[in-house]
């Protein structure tokens, strides 16, 4: 297991502020005398430091897949099955599968297909919890389109939640990807939409518990 980039500086920052927390907690202790309280908030203190240094971790995983597969680009739960208009990119009906990420489940996102990056946008936007419905409308959010080997695109988006203040995006527009390849992280808590052409075989059901490269969602026609 290995620590995401994007969690250095919160790291450092987190460790600092900790650090000053555990000072001010060792020098009440000094002045009352409550031993049980200084033990109670350095446990507090400690949990406190694991979940963060475990919220950017970064498992290694050995994975395979067919070639028409469509691999889970994140770890979470699946919220959503549901055929709906996609009115962004495809402007016509999809099968959308949405995975929300809790704060403790690993933030990497995967491209979920190989082929060419046809589409990629970031959109400002508001903070809903991950689960609302607009969420994947109205929320800060960024949108990719790969178009796979076959002929068939497949759509996902990053949404943020009411946590996660930062999406972290490194796929670009005419760039060819790898089914499994990293192309973002999200910040603490979130949610990913993956758009399917109607038809797709799906490996996955609502409140499923999925994993990012390990998990196949799907199978193209």
């Amino acid at each position: 297991m290995t620590l995401h980039r994007e969690g250095y500086a919160t790291i450092i920052l987190a460790s600092l502020v900790l650090s000053i927390m555990q000072w001010g907690n060792f020098l009440l202790w000094q002045l009352t005398g409550w031993l049980w309280l200084f033990l109670l908030l350095t446990l507090g203190i400690l949990v406190l430091a694991y979940l963060i240094v475990q919220f950017f971790r970064i498992p290694k995983r050995s994975f395979t897949f067919g070639p028409n597969d469509v691999l889970c680009p994140a770890d979470g739960k699946v919220v959503v099955i549901e055929e709906v208009e996609e009115t962004e990119f495809f402007k016509d009906k999809r099968i959308q599968v949405s995975i929300f990420m809790s704060p403790l489940n690993v933030h990497a996102n995967y491209f979920p297909i190989s082929g060419k990056v046809t589409f990629a946008r970031y959109h400002k936007g508001l903070f809903l919890v991950a689960w609302h419905p607009k969420s994947s409308t109205d929320n800060e959010r960024s949108t990719f389109v790969v178009e796979h080997s076959s002929g068939q695109s497949v759509l996902f988006r990053q949404i943020a939640g009411a946590v996660a203040r930062r999406i972290c995006y490194y796929a670009q527009e005419g760039q060819q990807a790898t089914t499994g390849e990293e192309f973002g992280f999200i910040k603490f808590g979130s949610r990913v939409d993956v758009f399917l052409p109607l038809g797709t075989q799906l490996n996955v059901k609502i409140g499923e518990d999925v994993k990012g490269k390990l998990t196949t969602l799907a199978v193209l026609k």
